[in-house]
């Protein structure tokens, strides 16, 4: 078999797998869980039995629902309604009933011995969490207790006087298991074993979760709940992203010509596999989930981009096509690995310590990474492979790119610090003036913040579009011009669910008055709760939490992968300088700070971190050039100058994808793509005008601390020197004769 033959079917044979893998994505898409965002859910709305709960007890009932919600969905919401109600929000659940017998009613949880003596109460378990181990090729379930600290010590107790007798857990008057004390357990974790299977060990676990509340509930209301986004968000989201994506591979083939459609075909790929995924983890995909995505085709086109122009290069310099393309793939392999294991590192950590929004946006993030690798190093460069030993070995299809002008970015850096600083310091007096005039730092969202839910039964059935347009407008007179209103649907009814900011008693007596007068509806069908932010300050911490170790395990990363700690330094710092101009737009021009404030965030830390390590990887490979080590100026800005293609090529292509969402998207989409645009263009900014000199600045005043030192070294040696010559002079002149 020749090589055209060979190319042909390998050719064929992607394009081949490129369609199965689209058909079977397309023909799946229905089954892809969607968030409350995009779909709605069930909502059901527990009451407290006793009467006045402590802010406390609720605070802490609300987080550990919040825990036990995220077994059906990681985008679930749980908040605060009033004084002693909960309401949770399960995104993708059609069926109210099912989701009630399965979340069970929440009730008293105690731990007992033998005589049915009260050891331990729900309130001394912190979690519940079900396992698997593998003991000698023996699959065994267990579930992981963790104790809160006086539980530790009462279950210490516990367990110390009741060796070899079972320990009875009793829920609502029920006994769900009654494991054997094997010895005497301290620390304030615990293990149970011997369970039939791993539905059992979840069954208890979720049991054990929901009964560890420090108040007992009971069901109020539940309803099916509509798409807070409404159908109009889901399908111009997708014109919009179908658009994006279309330009983006439009774009690839104009500029990197044949090399830009096998991107496009490996781009078309991607989407497929991305489906197939979506569906087989069962993730629930949310706005912020859709930025995951977004974010990683922006990674996969720039994958193919750092290759592609390598090839330019390579061409540039006289070598065949052949050459160009092993050489493109070997010199653009550690950039790309570096910079995607990176950001695979921050969705790792941003999954397992965030919660709710953080974990989809993860979820999606590390999925999308992990395709876009898969397209860029073995798609790509097979269809490529393919098509050159089909006999499409013309240089002039691949493109040619000469040695890029040098561009002295380090006497830039003159312009670029100063212009940042200025830029992040108005950050900061925007927050000031923010709190003197707000009482916050920014405009929080309902999603923080709180505000009020109000409850309209209208006389006619009315659409999203319909609340949006007619509706809506009446509650931002009311609040005073305030953009923050969610609306949503109790399906199969004509009541309507409006969450705003705080109304008081007067601006709730005008708001019923004018719902009265424009649509007929009797005042006591309206009704209005004050809620709690649905984004927990638990949550929160959770969010910072995961930020902080994703950005230290990323600096570690990259001081091991570098072998210099000015590089992880550098890029930190770059990340930091995105985040906190991002956060000045945010301050302001008061956009609202909610649930996808955090996606936004992290969404830009991925983006940025992935571009500034590129540009550090030609910085290394330079280093390897002995003329170019003695410049350290030189050396920074050839690698600036040999990446600025990249960094402009992979900015534009994001951007464009992200700005088809604004021009086309609800004002929901915009809110959340504006600040998406101010990171992508912070991000390069700062990977080329910002990390590379902050490393030059940092390698220059370590070595001038090596060169002081040496110095030092050197007086000091010259001092002692001249000490003893001084000493042996004057032993000279007093010589008393003495002999050896």
């Amino acid at each position: 078999m020749n090589n055209k033959v060979k190319g042909a079917l390998a050719v064929l044979l992607i394009l081949a797998l490129t369609a199965g893998f689209c058909i079977l994505g397309v023909h799946g898409a229905k089954d892809i869980k969607l968030g409350l965002d995009l779909n709605g859910g069930v909502s059901i709305t527990y009451q407290t039995v006793e009467e006045n709960p402590t802010a406390e007890e609720m605070s802490d009932t609300v987080y550990k629902l919040q825990l036990k919600a995220q077994s059906y969905s990681t985008e679930s919401a749980v908040y605060q309604e009033g004084n002693n109600r909960i309401n949770i929000d399960i995104p993708g659940a059609t069926d109210a009933n099912a989701i009630l017998e399965e979340l069970g009613k929440p009730g008293t949880l105690q731990f007992c011995d033998s005589n049915g003596e009260v050891l331990l109460t729900g309130n001394d378990v912190k979690n519940a969490t079900a396992g698997m181990t593998d003991e000698n090729g023996t699959k065994k379930y267990i579930i992981e207790l963790t104790f809160t600290d006086e539980g530790a010590k009462k279950f210490e107790s516990a367990t110390e006087a009741n060796v070899g007798k079972p320990l009875y857990i009793i829920y609502n008057d029920n006994v769900i298991s009654y494991p054997t004390v094997q010895e005497k357990i301290s620390g304030g974790q615990a293990s149970i074993t011997g369970l039939t299977d791993y539905d059992e060990a979840t069954r208890i676990a979720s049991t054990i979760r929901i009964g560890a509340l420090p108040v007992e509930l009971t069901e109020l209301r539940s309803n099916v709940i509509g798409a807070t986004l409404g159908q109009e968000a889901i399908s111009t989201s997708l014109k919009a992203g179908a658009i994006g994506v279309g330009l983006v591979m439009l774009f690839m083939i104009c500029v990197y010509y044949l090399p830009g459609l096998t991107a496009a075909i490996g781009l078309v790929m991607y989407i497929g596999l991305e489906m197939l995924l979506l569906q087989a983890f069962e993730v629930t995909l949310t706005l912020p989930g859709i930025a995951g995505i977004i974010l990683s085709i922006g990674m996969a086109v720039d994958a193919n981009v750092i290759i592609f122009t390598r090839i330019k290069e390579e061409i540039g310099l006289g070598n065949s096509v052949g050459k160009s393309i092993k050489a493109g793939y070997s010199k653009a392999l550690s950039a790309i690995l570096d910079g995607n294991i990176t950001t695979l590192i921050a969705a790792a950590v941003l999954y397992l310590r965030g919660s709710g929004t953080v974990k989809g946006f993860a979820t999606t993030l590390a999925i999308g990474i992990v395709i876009s690798l898969i397209t860029a190093l073995y798609v790509t460069r097979a269809l490529l492979w393919g098509f050159y030993q089909m006999g499409l070995d013309n240089p002039k299809l691949y493109g040619s790119k000469k040695k890029a002008k040098t561009i002295d970015f380090i006497k830039f850096r003159k312009i670029a610090y100063p212009v940042s600083l200025a830029i992040i310091v108005a950050g900061f007096i925007f927050m000031g003036i923010n709190k003197a005039s707000l009482g916050n730092l920014f405009n929080y969202d309902l999603d923080f913040s709180g505000g009020s839910s109000t409850n309209i039964t209208f006389n006619e059935n009315m659409t999203l579009e319909d609340i949006d347009a007619k509706v809506a407008p009446i509650f931002k007179e009311v609040t005073g011009g305030n953009a923050s209103v969610q609306a949503s649907k109790v399906a199969g009814t004509n009541e309507v669910i409006i969450k705003t900011r705080t109304l008081s008693t007067e601006e709730r007596k005008d708001l019923y008055q004018k719902i009265a007068d424009n649509f007929g509806v009797d005042e006591d069908k309206i009704t209005t709760e004050n809620i709690s932010g649905a984004v927990s300050n638990q949550m929160k911490a959770d969010a910072v939490y995961a930020f902080i170790i994703a950005i230290i395990c990323m600096l570690i990363y990259i001081w091991v992968r570098f072998r210099d700690i000015k590089f992880a330094g550098a890029s930190v710092l770059a990340l930091v300088h995105d985040c906190l101009v991002t956060i000045t737009f945010y301050a302001g021009l008061r956009w609202a700070v909610g649930s996808t404030f955090i996606a936004c965030i992290l969404t830009i830390v991925g983006y940025s971190i992935n571009a500034t390590i590129v540009v550090f990887d030609r910085i290394r490979e330079n280093l390897a050039d002995p003329s170019k080590r003695k410049d350290l100026a030189l050396c920074v800005n050839d690698a600036i100058s040999q990446t600025l293609t990249r960094s402009i090529n992979t900015s534009l292509t994001t951007f464009i994808t992200v700005l088809m969402l604004y021009i086309l998207g609800v004002s929901s989409i915009r809110d959340f793509t504006m600040p998406l645009m101010v990171g992508i263009i912070s991000g390069a900014w700062s990977s080329v005008c910002i990390a590379g000199p902050l490393w030059y600045d940092f390698t220059r005043m370590a070595k001038g601390k090596a060169e002081s030192k040496k110095a030092q070294e050197k007086a000091a040696k010259a001092a002692q020197k001249a000490a003893k010559k001084k000493a042996i002079e004057e032993a000279k002149r007093r010589n008393d004769g003495a002999v050896v």
